[in-house]
């Protein structure tokens, strides 16, 4: 479960359950009508199940055939150290000046519906790159920025907006947009306050406010870095997973 909480796949894991466990009560209880309706449930469901998630599923083929599924490289963690690099640099030097940014780093759930309302750059992580699209006043620098398989997929992109009580009144539009993905996915966010150049950081609904240097660093790299420990972990039910991140509302 550890694996599906944040992906939209936890929606259909739980209709699944629910099936299953009305199959055994009307198989114990010799309910046969109800019985029959839940095997028509079953065999047309999963046939359902493939033609719905087709995306999802090449995406997730894709995936595996990369052979990024089942462990985590050197090449992959020195990557993850340089995007970390780049932030801190951008965020420094944003903070310093109150240049106000939001940054959204794909993690396991799919962000496909937020990278579609953004525009596409596919570039390279530099810091450079990100301070010069979040100056005031020029065409990328409202929205997000869409941070994706090691590469800056698109800027200006829209997040959710939460709605939520909680956040406090002080906080715009941003830091807003920050939780609301984080309500949703189990994306990353990073924000620096336009105000007053504070750094905030949202994760499965959590918000961190006014964070150090020292504070986000250390975030970042507990979230992003995989450890040697973990590298031998199998991330097969992480794939399967994949199939159904990324999910369109209807």
């Amino acid at each position: 479960m550890m694996l599906l909480r944040g992906t939209k796949a936890v929606q259909l894991f739980k209709g699944v359950v629910i099936i299953v466990l009305i199959k055994l009560i009307s198989w114990f209880f010799g309910l046969q009508m109800v019985s029959w309706v839940t095997d028509q449930i079953i065999n047309w469901g999963f046939i359902a199940i493939i033609i719905i998630f087709q995306p999802e599923i090449r995406r997730g083929l894709e995936h595996l055939g990369r052979g990024s599924v089942f462990f985590h490289n050197r090449k992959q963690n020195e990557n993850e150290r340089n995007m970390i690099k780049a932030l801190d640099s951008a965020i420094q030097y944003m903070s310093k000046r109150r240049i106000g940014a939001l940054v959204t780093i794909q993690k396991n759930t799919g962000l496909e519906d937020y990278v579609e309302t953004g525009i596409r750059l596919d570039a390279d992580i530099t810091g450079a790159l990100l301070i010069n699209i979040f100056i005031p006043n020029t065409p990328l620098h409202d929205g997000a920025v869409i941070i994706k398989d090691n590469k800056i997929a698109v800027a200006a992109a829209y997040l959710p907006l939460s709605e939520s009580n909680l956040i406090p009144k002080a906080l715009g539009t941003r830091h807003r947009a920050a939780v609301g993905i984080s309500e949703v996915t189990d994306a990353l966010t990073i924000v620096v306050s336009e105000e007053t150049g504070g750094v905030t950081i949202t994760k499965n609904n959590e918000l961190l406010r006014d964070l150090t240097r020292d504070d986000y660093l250390k975030l970042l790299k507990k979230e992003l870095i995989i450890e040697e420990k973990d590298k031998k972990e199998n991330r097969l039910l992480l794939s399967f997973v994949s199939f159904f991140e990324g999910r369109k509302k209807k």
